[in-house]
């Protein structure tokens, strides 16, 4: 028996014989030829249908895992369009009389190699993208499947690593788990897994792949990162022993629906759920959330080719309304830049885009978007029960303006004697340190807060969380970013706001205790982990004395 230990990325066991991806890999030689406008018309060709096969696999991550991680292949699709890879390909084929497949692999190589050199983390990932759209386009190329062979049977699959596109188009009926000898737990892969809920461990090392063989039976421990190869028998049955508890779990969770979200000393809390699409909706209804904390709202812009009209939009905000039945949904309003692009905003491209021009900023300036998404949402108020939220503020300024042209749109609304519901709350995000400090003026204008602890953790600890090379430093437990979400929560319940969290933090058990004891008032996580979630609120009780841990208001 062999024991390897990389990183835990879902939380689950599996056990299953090994199958190692074969990847097909591109065969690319150096071909001189006659006709360049040929070989340019078959790079558009190659290029076309990548296009489409991204669409399918765009739709895939939107059902299967969630808008955020649909996003990547956005940024794909972008890569296609980009002015310079192309330019850098057809001058590599016309000027040089290099064949097409050539052309597209030395100027992926070259475009990955400059983004390597960056310090800008997100730059450096864009190099596995351009690697990975390239390594599409040079399949369709040569007539080969870039998705790599279905799996013939359930199985532990192993590779050195695997791309977005790879992770999105697994069949998940044949995937037991999966073992990566490369990868970050932030990875878009990692990312992927989780939201796929995959049992998964990467960053085993090349030690695994020098020992590793198809066929072999493996256990793969996804909360520890632990992998064995050909385990012995009590090895075997102390793992098939966890892998029934686990089970026993998940039965116990589902016996779970229905029951309240109450604490044994009485304190009761929401759980709601965070989705990326309307259909998310039904996932949430099923794994019994008491509502919705957090619908992205930019899936639409994303999935769109233009700016989506006011009635696409109303029709999008009106159906996730009807869905949920009258319980809250919060609606977010358009969270854009970043890592997250659609080609006709015309975004610039900028050194550091986590800091830039995104979100409440694009709005702010284009009010002409802004409007059309918040009279969408006001109109579909009329259909449930809508909290409409904006992210990433940073002054109360920004608020005034916010509330201005809200109640401009209300205005303009009845004079055009549209209906739309008096009771839409409004509230904010707080995902800065400066929207954390200055909460107790932001709470006097607002109904509700919702920390979105991911961006909260990167901006409070200066920690790019997609940067591997940095992963060591990254402690969402920090007493730091818990300083912060308590002041947020005092000064909410001061001025007589809610407050909740819709970051992965909230899902984060360890921690469901302290955000009661601080007052929180509602937590947001994925569909799948409301009742687990809802488990370790039923289990805490907050009738002794607070625990040290708690972070005092004030350092």
């Amino acid at each position: 028996m062999d024991q390897f230990t990389g990183k835990g990325v879902y939380g689950a066991i599996a056990i299953g014989k090994i199958s190692i991806l074969k990847k097909q890999t591109a065969r690319v030689r150096r071909v001189r030829i006659d006709d360049p406008e040929k070989e340019i018309r078959r790079f558009e060709q190659a290029k076309e249908a990548a296009a489409g096969q991204l669409a399918r696999i765009y739709e895939t991550a939107l059902r299967e895992a969630d808008e955020s991680c649909a996003a990547i292949f956005e940024a794909h699709r972008m890569i296609l369009d980009d002015e310079a890879y192309n330019r850098s390909v057809r001058d590599m084929i016309t000027a040089e009389k290099n064949g097409a497949e050539y052309a597209v692999f030395q100027t992926a190589e070259r475009f990955a190699e400059l983004f390597s050199r960056s310090d800008d983390p997100c730059l450096k990932a864009r190099g596995a993208d351009v690697r990975d759209i390239s390594h599409r386009i040079i399949s369709n190329l040569l007539g080969e499947d870039p998705d790599g062979q279905p799996l013939k049977e359930k199985s532990i699959l192993c590779a050195l690593d695997l791309s977005p596109s790879e992770t999105v188009s697994l069949d998940k009926e044949k995937i037991l788990a999966f073992i990566t000898v490369q990868g970050s737990v932030n990875s878009h892969t990692a990312i992927l897994a989780r939201s796929m809920n995959i049992p998964a461990v990467v960053g085993v090392g090349e030690a695994f792949w020098s020992a590793v063989k198809d066929g072999a039976e493996a256990i793969v421990d996804g909360f520890t990162g632990e992998v064995f190869l050909d385990p012995d028998r009590d090895t075997l049955e102390r793992f098939r022993e966890k892998q029934r508890r686990e089970e026993a779990e998940q039965r116990l969770l589902r016996e779970l629906k229905g029951k309240a979200n109450v604490t044994a000393d009485g304190t009761t809390i929401d759980i709601f759920a965070n989705i990326g699409s309307v259909d998310q909706a039904e996932e949430a209804l099923e794994n019994d959330a008491g509502g919705i904390g957090l619908f992205r709202s930019e899936f639409l812009y994303l999935e769109s080719r233009d700016f989506p009209s006011e009635e696409q939009q109303f029709t999008a905000y009106r159906q996730v309304l009807e869905r949920m039945g009258g319980k809250k949904v919060i609606i977010r309003t358009l969270d854009i830049g970043a890592d997250k692009q659609a080609d006709y905003f015309h975004l610039k491209k900028e050194e550091n885009p986590a800091l830039g021009y995104r979100a409440i900023r694009i709005c702010l300036t284009r009010p002409d978007i802004f409007r059309t998404q918040l009279r969408a949402l006001y109109r579909a108020s009329l259909y449930g029960n809508l909290g409409i939220m904006f992210p990433m503020i940073t002054s109360v300024s920004e608020l005034h303006r916010i509330l201005q042209i809200c109640a401009e749109v209300r205005s303009e609304l009845k004079a055009g004697s549209v209906p739309y519901s008096e009771t839409v709350e409004l509230g904010i995000m707080i995902e800065t340190p400066a929207a954390a400090l200055i909460s107790d003026e932001l709470a006097e204008m607002v109904d509700f807060f919702s920390v979105g602890t991911n961006d909260l953790i990167q901006y409070t600890l200066a920690c790019d969380r997609q940067n591997p090379d940095i992963e060591q430093f990254v402690d969402p437990h920090h007493k730091a970013v818990l300083r912060l979400i308590r002041m947020s929560a005092d000064n909410a319940h001061r001025h007589g706001a809610r407050i909740g969290i819709c970051g992965e933090l909230a899902a984060d058990t360890t921690l469901t205790e302290t955000f009661l004891r601080m007052g929180i008032d509602e937590l947001s996580v994925s569909p799948s982990y409301v009742l687990k979630v809802r488990q370790a609120v039923r289990k805490a009780d907050l009738s002794g004395k607070t625990p040290a841990a708690l972070p005092p208001f004030c350092p």
